[in-house]
């Protein structure tokens, strides 16, 4: 609990510091509870022990001397003390000025009576609930100093016109100390309010500001608990935006190679009967290819521990390694398609972290599958390029042709470079992709380094 503010800090008026102490200024309310078994309970307890107390002073035949009043009234005004308690956490400032009413007018009345310890426990308890429950803070600071400054002036009253002197002397010795007994008496009175009700407040207040940090506490506990949610809902939609270009990527790649050499076995069947078998096993390899991907992205939706035994032989995820087999797949006699690795120093891609050699694949993959099925292209150049010696580091992977979009064949969903350029945010790489001036199109991805501290920029 962080500690009261100085009253001396400098550009502090004192209602300011007043108004935050007592968090008049604050945005937190307290709940108002209902009445519960404890508020009970407090009230019984305090109403035996009162009615006990009166009874066993009385054997002692103090209560009579002091007051005329009918036993029945004296325990009245005990147990109507301790049953006002029942509503201190309910209505913390009613029962605060009910109390302070019951206190002046018993002990006007009955000042023997008031002065039992259970009745001034009883008074202690309601006006340290109202500083400790109260919700509205500026009318709490309003009732506790009206009710601080009444007793004080009653206090007073007693010394000036009543006999409150007389119970603080002896008549049949006389003074016994240096100190008039006036003044003795009025510093004694003085000391032992302001200890009583400075308490009163001061214990409120540190209730009130225990019950204002668990709330805290606990609205941070909920927002991270929101927080962890959120985080884990975004993983979720980000795992399956994931899977969704993996499925995209390798669904676009081997069909268009399964249409692309079905179209050749058509043309050759009859003629060349050999290379449309060869056609055939190409597109017959390409479709298990696919079942296998396929298969290891359902694999991975549904969890490693329900995979079983086929989820232990699922294969690695493609990388850069795989480009030179990837190029040659999409070279056709009317088509080159030459593929070159550029190292800032001979292993330097070996440094470049796996998710990144990922996308790379993917992003190469992509680009070609797009010239195939787009693209009158007759040269195709894939370029790799990796540069770690020098600042800044970076993975970059470009595919660059000579063609032009072909006119017989419709525009695509455009999901394809989406999936490029997402792919390419989660790395933050930067993203080039467009027609360019000399001819042809272009795809580029520059995907940031950091290989000193082992991880991606």
């Amino acid at each position: 609990m962080p500690p009261a503010p100085s009253p001396h800090r400098a550009g502090r008026s004192l209602p300011a510091w007043v108004n935050d102490t007592f968090g008049a200024d604050g945005a937190w309310v307290r709940p108002r509870p209902p009445i519960e078994r404890r508020d009970l309970v407090l009230a019984v307890v305090v109403a035996v022990i009162g009615l006990s107390t009166l009874e066993l002073t009385r054997t002692f035949g103090v209560i009579d001397r002091y007051t005329d009043y009918a036993p029945w009234l004296q325990r009245l005004a005990v147990l109507s003390g301790a049953l006002i308690l029942i509503g201190r956490r309910r209505w913390p400032l009613v029962v605060a000025l009910v109390m302070a009413a019951h206190m002046i007018v018993v002990g006007v009345t009955m000042t023997v009576i008031m002065s039992q310890f259970t009745l001034q426990a009883a008074y202690f308890i309601a006006f340290l609930s109202a500083v400790a429950w109260a919700q509205d803070r500026r009318a709490m600071i309003v009732v506790i100093d009206i009710i601080i400054v009444v007793m004080f002036a009653w206090l007073a009253l007693q010394f000036a016109v009543g006999n409150a002197l007389s119970d603080f002397t002896d008549t049949e010795t006389g003074t016994q100390g240096p100190i008039p007994p006036l003044v003795a008496a009025v510093l004694l009175t003085a000391i032992i309010n302001a200890i009583y009700f400075g308490g009163a407040v001061a214990g409120g207040l540190v209730l009130w500001r225990q019950a204002r940090h668990q709330a805290l506490l606990r609205q941070q506990a909920r927002t991270i608990a929101e927080q962890a949610d959120d985080l884990r809902d975004r993983a979720i939609t980000e795992e399956r935006l994931r899977i969704a270009r993996e499925l995209h990527d390798v669904v676009a790649h081997h069909v268009s190679v399964i249409g692309v050499q079905a179209a050749a076995a058509r043309r050759v069947l009859d003629r060349n009967p050999l290379a449309a078998t060869e056609a055939l096993g190409t597109i017959e390899s390409s479709s298990r290819d696919a079942v296998t991907s396929m298969r290891g992205l359902l694999g991975t939706l549904r969890g490693m521990e329900s995979v079983g035994a086929e989820g232990s032989s699922r294969q690695p995820e493609p990388s850069v390694d795989q480009l030179a087999a990837l190029a040659a797949g999409y070279e056709t006699p009317s088509r080159s398609v030459a593929y070159s690795l550029v190292e800032s120093h001979p292993g330097a891609l070996a440094q470049v972290p796996g998710p990144i050699t990922h996308s790379i694949y993917r992003t190469a993959q992509e680009a070609l599958t797009n010239i195939e099925k787009h693209s009158t292209a007759s040269r195709v150049t894939l370029t790799v390029r990796v540069e770690t010696d020098a600042t800044p580091q970076y993975a970059e992977v470009e595919v660059v042709d000579n063609g032009r979009a072909r006119g017989d064949v419709p525009l695509g969903s455009g999901l394809g470079q989406l999936g490029i350029r997402e792919r390419a945010a989660s790395h933050r790489a930067h993203v080039d992709i467009g027609a360019r001036p000399s001819g042809g199109y272009r795809v580029r991805v520059r995907y940031p380094l950091n290989i000193q501290e082992g991880r991606v920029a």
